[in-house]
Order: structure tokens, then sequence, then C-alpha cells
């Protein structure tokens, strides 16, 4: 048998495995061809499960704007929306969520093993911290490339909550996106919620990366799994639930943020992240962070789950090309 380099079977790559290194003889062609890769891979495999998982999210939208009395649950909320929209209503935006997740994860995933590689990657394990570091600005780096179509997604979700006569009314993401850059400008698809997108993106990146990482490490450890689906299901369904609890109240915030209608003149309810957040737990109480974390939750375990299951196919499929 051929042996190995000391302790390389030791090592656990986590998330961060889905790239190969860079190995002695290998050229900078052969590795800007696996980033490549990897870019693809994340982009597409977050759009299938994110498509998949849009429902969940749109319940999860309209139960954090929710400010009626009595409020509806999760599967009151799912029934209302089936009810009065239809089957379809419960896709509003989901061609906004997919390329959303076309530029969003694609940033992210890509950018994510650059950093990555940055920081010497390829020649030795990193630690925590510096996985930490590289998800996280490749968290904001991907949100700030997907605000646009976040923000479309959101309004799009929003719009059956809203009176007929203050909807929008927006076709799909290219008439959103249009209609937002003419009577709102161009630059604000990136004024509009951008910053709380970001910090909600570091928070999640980072949030399933070590999350899933140590998860997975020790199930392996403890609980004696072996590299398949039900290891991988048991690690993002852990990471989902850390993922959740971490980045709840910021994406409450966000969702505030970019919904509320500007008039001129007026100052707006909440003006940002730190501001929004303060404003509703003052009028509404703390656990109003919380508003739609069981959607949050619901919505998270499917999404990672199928997410990387069409990425490591994707990988197999694409190990040659």
């Amino acid at each position: 048998m051929a042996s190995t380099p000391a302790g390389n079977s030791q090592i656990h790559l986590g998330m961060e495995a889905r790239l190969p290194r860079v190995e002695p003889g290998k050229t900078s062609q052969q590795h800007g061809s696996a980033l490549w890769k990897g870019f693809v891979q994340g982009s597409v495999g977050a759009a299938v499960g994110g498509s998949c998982a849009h429902p969940l999210d749109l319940i999860k939208v309209r139960l954090q704007l929710q400010t009626e009395t009595p409020k509806l649950n999760m599967a009151q909320m799912g029934m209302r929306i089936f009810t009065n929209e239809g089957a379809l209503g419960l896709f509003k935006g989901v061609d906004a969520s997919a390329a959303r997740q076309l530029v969003y994860s694609g940033v992210r995933f890509g950018m994510y093993d650059l950093l990555k590689e940055a920081c010497g990657e390829s020649s030795r394990p990193l630690g925590m911290l510096e996985k930490v570091g590289c998800a996280a600005g490749a968290g904001a780096l991907g949100a700030f490339a997907g605000n646009p179509g976040d923000l479309a997604m959101v309004r799009m979700q929003s719009d059956g909550k809203l009176p007929p006569a203050e909807r929008r009314g927006y076709k799909n993401i290219f008439d959103a996106v249009s209609k937002i850059a003419k009577t709102e400008g161009v630059l604000s698809m990136w004024r509009t919620g951008v910053i709380p997108n970001m910090n909600r993106a570091m928070i999640i990146t980072v949030g399933q990366l070590a999350a899933y990482d140590q998860c997975k490490q020790a199930l392996k450890d403890n609980a004696g799994m072996k590299e398949g689906v039900p290891l991988h299901f048991s690690a993002s369904f852990s990471a989902a639930f850390i993922a959740s609890v971490m980045s709840n109240p910021v994406d409450v915030a966000k969702t505030r943020l970019m919904n509320q209608r500007t008039v001129e003149g007026e100052k707006p309810l909440y003006t940002g992240t730190a501001q929004c957040m303060s404003t509703i737990v003052r009028q509404e109480g703390p656990l109003a962070l919380y508003k739609g974390f069981a959607a949050t939750f619901a919505r998270q375990c499917p999404y990672v789950v199928i997410t990387w299951i069409t990425v490591e196919h994707l990988k197999k499929v694409m190990k040659d090309w």
C-alpha cells in the first residue's frame, strides 16, 4: 500500500475539503481551476438548496413582519398563505432567491477558499480562528455582492402581506431590480439593508463553518460515525441550529430594514441594525428578536443538507473537468 505523509489521515479539514489543496507539482492554472470549481459547486448547490427550502423562508419572513395579535405560528402562517395566495404563493420570490444564492453563495464559497489559500492553507492546516476570519470575510463579501437579489426577494416575499393598494407588484427579480433602481436609485440596492445583511452573512457563514466542522469531528471521534450522508446530515442539523440562534436577531432587523417604506421628509422608523434591534426590544419585547425562529431553523436544515448533498455530487461529476 502506498505510504501517505505522516499525520495526513488525522487532519480534519471539514467543509474546506471540498476543494483540493495545491500539492507539490501542481500548477497555478490547476489551482485556479479548483477555485473556479468551488465557485460553481457552491453557487449551484446553494441555489438548489435555497429553492427547495424557499416556502419555509417565505413563512419566516412573514412571521418576522407580523405585528398583529394574536400571533400566528409557523403552521398557521403557512396555511394562511396557502389559503389566501394559493400553492404558488409559497414560492413568491423563488427566482430572486435562486439568483441571490448563485451570486451570494458563489462568492462566499469561492472567496472562502481564496482567503484560506492566502492564509497558507495549502501548506498547513489552518487554526479555528483563522477559519473563522476567512469565513467571516467571505460571508461579508458574498452578502455585499448578493444584496440586490436579497432586497428583491424580501420585498417579493412580503408583498402579499401588504394591503392591495400598497403592494409593489414585482413580476420577477428583473422587474424588481429594475423598478428599485428607477424609483430609488441604483445605489439604494446597497444602501438598503446591506450592513445588517453583511452582519447576518458573517454570523451564518462562521456558524455553519465552525459548527459544522466541530460537530462533524465530534461525531466521528465520539460516536464512531463514518463519512457519508448520515454523518453529513447530523453535523449539518446541529450547525443549522447554532447558526439560527446566532443569526435570528440580525435577520429580523435585516427584514424590517429592507421592508420598510421611506417617505420623503419623514424619518424612517428603523435607521440601522443596532437601532432597529433596540426599537424592537423596546416596543415588542426581547423575544421579538426571535420571531420566525422555528421557520428559520426549519429552513436552515433542508437548505444546509440539500446544499451539501448537491455540492458533493457536483464534486464527483466535476472531478476530472
